[in-house]
């Protein structure tokens, strides 16, 4: 007999779906009928499953995921106030977003606010010796002056465009950023048999659906995935999705994977210095090689930053 912890790739995908459905229905209540029904599942089964998947229950999952995108307004949205914030992220009382977020960044959202996003590298829990749990920000100093040269000397160009809609063949992955290549593994093996792999100009492309900067690095949550040039259907291995045209800051790199963490700081800087405003799109990468495969181990990619 099977341990009934042992779960399916089909029902990680479909867990998947029911966790895109949550990403897009923030601003409104959720319950757990309509998240499982998202994804077929009974919701029984479903609060299990999700469980399992995620290590976090449903009510956990959503609570962080707000709170996460209330960071994410608090530093680049900062004309809009607390109240709105909270209403945008689903909350019906401003007391208990203000006490969630403290509970969770251990700071008010009014002092998160007013931190620069410059200021720090990404934010960290840790275990204190009483076993609580600790939040702390991973400060660090930062040249706005060298992260303009770096991407002045490393970039190939960088545009303002609309990146046209792609159809996308994608499996999400949550955890490590750089151990995102166990997803790639698994759909380039579902799509090497249908021909998806033999396209003429193939891309894959990475989705970020969270950033370092405000999420646990284990829960960090990421879509690998193949451009598609042909229809296909879903059988349960992979999900299917549109991404929408986008407005974008497009920067082309060709970079090592040790250069992708400064590539990507330093086109978010340049960003900032042109006036631009990030959007609540996810930022993606659009691989034009594998570098694997190149003689200096670089990858041709475009880093891309959805912008208002």
């Amino acid at each position: 007999m099977s341990s009934p912890n042992i779960i399916s790739n089909k029902t990680i995908i479909r867990v998947g779906r029911a966790i895109d459905f949550v990403e897009e229905n923030l601003d409104r209540k959720l319950n757990l009928e309509e998240v499982a029904k998202a994804a077929y599942f009974s919701p029984y089964h479903f609060h299990r499953l999700f469980k399992i998947v995620t290590k976090e229950t449903l009510n956990e999952f959503v609570f962080r995921k707000r709170i996460e995108k209330a960071a994410h307004f608090l530093l680049h949205q900062k004309e809009k106030t607390i109240t709105e914030v909270s209403e945008k992220v689903g909350f019906t009382s401003l007391s208990s977003f203000s006490r969630g977020f403290k509970k969770f960044y251990g700071v008010s959202p009014e002092e998160f606010k007013k931190q620069s996003p410059s200021k720090f590298s990404k934010i960290c829990k840790t275990k204190s010796k009483d076993g609580q749990i600790e939040v702390r920000f991973e400060q660090y100093i930062y040249n706005i002056n060298n992260a303009l040269n770096w991407i002045k000397m490393n970039a190939i160009k960088t545009d303002v465009k609309t990146v046209p809609d792609m159809e996308l063949a994608y499996i999400g992955y949550q955890g490590k950023m750089d151990l995102i290549g166990n997803a790639y593994n698994e759909l380039i093996k579902w799509a090497t048999p249908r021909g998806l792999m033999n396209q003429e100009n193939v891309r894959m492309l990475t989705i970020y659906h969270d950033s370092p900067k405000i999420t646990d690095p284990n829960k960090i949550r990421m879509s690998a995935c193949v451009v598609l040039s042909q229809k296909v259907t879903s059988d349960g291995q992979v999900n299917l999705k549109t991404l929408p045209a986008t407005k974008c800051i497009i920067s082309r790199f060709e970079v090592t994977s040790k250069e992708f963490q400064q590539a990507w700081e330093s086109s978010f800087v340049w960003m900032s210095e042109q006036g631009y405003r990030k959007s609540e799109r996810d930022p993606f990468e659009i691989y034009y090689n594998n570098g694997q495969e190149h003689p200096n181990g670089k990858w041709i990619v475009d880093l891309c930053i959805p912008v208002e």
